[in-house]
């Protein structure tokens, strides 16, 4: 097993200020995020913090370690790349819900079932806050937003279900009010070896008015805290997953070991991309400098 030197939350006190709104959920979710680099034993050398778009996708600028604010809906794309290219890295990917399940949806998917060794913490608060407070892919159905005053029509999106039946092996749920249970599971999202998805409830304290802390701090109850609940088990955990209501599970879903894509990736055998010496065959170069000519 391997050994885990834990490192003070100061390690990763970026040199930009948050500017999020006072009381937005995003504050426990950066400072869950650095505990977890810490509890993981991952030097900021060593880490890569990489979002798209939107309120929450501005992290990587508070967090001291490499960090890429990419397109909307393409963190993990972005995320992908950097991991292949240089697999001794541990690649943390931030995003909100309409970066990660609305435009991004697609590679999400693909991602999971490929089973890339990522950890995606999404800050869900069920709106979209940046373009101030339209329906997001996880807005609960018949709420009144700026883009539906007539009440939301559409179901919303169910991470924890999509990641389960899509590949990811590890699946977990935090909330903001409560920064360090949601630590833990992002450290073991960062230790474990494949896709790890945490959906954070992050509440938007600007637009959303019903997803409010009371509003989840009323309803959410610890997965751990249920001795008979069994994380390995894919049934029951996609079951737990709908369960929403007076209600609502957070912890970890479900863990499970399987092969990571990039175990497959024979081009790794001799180590990370950016680490291996480009040296073609003199003969080869010349026979396709002589076809391509």
């Amino acid at each position: 097993m391997a050994t885990f030197i834990e490192l003070p939350i100061e390690t990763y006190a970026g040199p930009v200020d948050p500017d999020w709104c006072p009381g937005c959920g995003d504050f426990g979710v950066l400072k869950a995020v650095k505990m977890a680099a810490g509890k993981a034993g991952v030097a900021p050398k060593d880490l890569v913090v990489i979002s798209g778009i939107g309120c929450s996708s501005n992290l990587p600028g508070y967090v001291h370690a490499y960090g890429v604010h990419s397109l909307h809906g393409r963190a993990v794309a972005v995320a992908t790349g950097v991991r292949l290219a240089n697999i001794d890295l541990k690649v943390v990917i931030t995003g909100g819900d309409g970066d990660g399940y609305g435009i991004g949806i697609g590679h999400f998917i693909h991602a999971m079932r490929r089973n890339l060794d990522l950890t995606y913490v999404v800050m869900d608060n069920q709106i979209y806050g940046l373009t101030t407070g339209q329906a997001s892919p996880t807005t609960m159905k018949d709420m009144r937003t700026k883009s539906t005053p007539r009440g939301n029509v559409e179901l919303p999106i169910n991470p924890i279900a999509l990641a389960l039946v899509s590949g990811a092996t590890y699946v977990a749920r935090g909330f903001s009010g409560d920064p360090n249970h949601m630590a833990d599971l992002i450290a073991g999202g960062i230790q474990h070896k494949g896709f790890a998805l945490i959906d954070a409830f992050s509440p938007c304290v600007t637009y959303n008015k019903l997803n409010t802390y009371p509003w989840f701090k009323k309803r959410v109850y610890k997965l751990e805290e249920d001795r008979a609940y069994n994380s390995t088990n894919v049934r029951v955990a996609l079951e737990k997953s709908f369960e929403w209501g007076d209600r609502i599970p957070i912890g970890l879903f479900y863990r499970d070991e399987q092969p990571t894509y990039e175990d497959s990736e024979p081009a790794f055998k001799r180590g990370p991309l950016t680490k291996q010496t480009l040296a073609p065959d003199p003969a080869l170069f010349e026979t396709l400098v002589e076809e391509l000519m």
